[in-house]
């Protein structure tokens, strides 16, 4: 239980779960992950027989991460020290886990939220949004993607690499464990009116961005990838329709304007594009996502000298658009030009140079991201001198500088008399 001044209720959901561990048999302990309590929770959990770590760093997920990994057992159930939930009903979280389940999340939709446990704002916005986007983004099964009860496998849990200090972990631990494809299953759960007379810890609209943040980071797929894709394609169509005239629907016409509109969004949506492939590639390199056989297989075809190759051939495509409309600028003595005409050329030719450019760029950054690295090496260290070595190893010498600056052996220093 992650604990911050919780000597209101803290008594009695320590009780619970004793009462539990006693009625079920089940072999384990009660630890107390306390984040800098002033209201004496340690000296109460300590009293009733609880383990008390102190946590410094703040946090929820600092105070979670530290806790189980303090843990013995070889699950672990959490769940808040407020007393909203029920630590003497764990019977469905436990069965699950002995099923070989790696994470248990609980439901209080489909268990129950007492009146006044869940703020409206909570129950009818932001959990159903925020669990709708989770599912939608990682497919993990589950539909109350921050239910604060949860158990699983200790060693499962902390191979994940969890490290968010705030309220987002409970959405790293799901997502995480999604893109690792550990065992997920949920298991119905109650939520009651916690018994604090104090405000809770969690802030609304702070927390439910910190939630939202992570997981649009996690999936560059939706963030990135789709809505540049989006942006690309309507962007280049529109670019190419309008290439040969204006177009009217209706009453309404679309000329050279909107072609430079349609222009800017191409730029836009293939930027994000390549913002896809950085964010996978680097994610992918350091180990943050796992290495998807469909994005392996493209990153191997696009290696480095193709997109550069690529990347040339569209620019050069756009210069010599450019060159071709700069002639034609020529044979009318460097004048006026139909305006109309001279954007429609100049559009695609600008097109073609930023794309070209982008994509040159990207490819080189993309290899830089690629570069193989051995772990504790040091590719750039010096070598010492094989002459300096010697020198250095001599037996009862030392290195020193002679009158030109090279080392040279001299006798090593011999050591004071120790006095009695």
């Amino acid at each position: 239980m992650p604990c911050l001044n919780e000597a209101e209720t803290i008594e009695v959901c320590i009780r619970k779960a004793l009462g539990y561990l006693e009625r079920s048999g089940v072999a384990g302990e009660v630890l107390i992950a306390d984040n800098g309590s002033t209201d004496g929770s340690q000296a109460i959990a300590e009293g009733l027989g609880a383990r008390v770590v102190p946590i410094p760093e703040k946090g929820y997920g600092s105070a979670l991460i530290g806790g189980i990994a303090a843990a013995r057992g070889r699950y672990v159930i959490m769940g808040d020290a407020d007393d909203s939930y029920d630590f003497s009903a764990l019977d469905p979280f436990v069965a699950k886990l002995r099923e070989g389940y790696q994470l248990v999340m609980g439901n209080r939709f489909r268990g129950g939220i007492a009146p006044g446990a869940m703020p409206p704002l909570h129950r009818y916005l932001g959990n159903p949004v925020l669990s709708g986007i989770g599912a939608l983004f990682f497919k993990p099964g589950v539909r109350d993607f921050h239910c604060g009860l949860r158990g699983f496998d200790r060693e499962a849990i902390l191979g994940l690499g969890l490290r968010t200090a705030g309220m987002e972990f409970a959405s790293e631990m799901v997502v995480k464990a999604c893109l690792q494809r550990l065992r997920i299953v949920e298991v119905p759960t109650t939520l009651s009116k916690d018994g604090r007379s104090r405000p809770p810890h969690l802030r609304s609209w702070h927390d439910g961005w910190r939630h939202l943040r992570f997981l649009l980071i996690f999936s560059p797929k939706w963030l990135f990838l789709y809505p540049g894709v989006v942006l690309l394609g309507v962007g280049l169509l529109a670019s190419l329709v309008l290439l040969f005239g204006p177009v009217e629907i209706g009453s309404v016409g679309f000329d050279v304007s909107t072609m430079i509109y349609a222009a800017a969004a191409s730029v836009v949506g293939f930027q994000a594009v390549l913002f896809a492939l950085l964010t996978k590639t680097y994610a992918e390199h350091e180990g943050f996502l796992p290495a998807g056989p469909r994005f392996r297989a493209i990153s191997d075809k696009l290696t480095l000298e193709r997109g550069l190759l690529t990347g040339l051939g569209i620019f050069l495509l756009g210069l010599v658009v450019a060159v071709v409309q700069v002639i034609r600028w020529r044979d009318v003595g460097f004048g006026g030009l139909d305006a109309r005409q001279a954007v429609r050329v100049a559009v695609p030719a600008a097109l073609g140079l930023m794309i070209g450019f982008q994509t040159m760029m990207s490819s080189m950054f993309v290899g830089i991201l690629s570069i193989p690295t051995r772990a504790g090496s040091n590719p750039v260290a010096p070598q010492a001198d094989p002459a300096d070595e010697a020198v250095l190893v001599a037996p009862g010498t030392v290195a020193a500088p002679d009158a030109d600056g090279d080392a040279v052996a001299v006798p090593a220093p011999t050591e004071p008399a120790a006095r009695p």
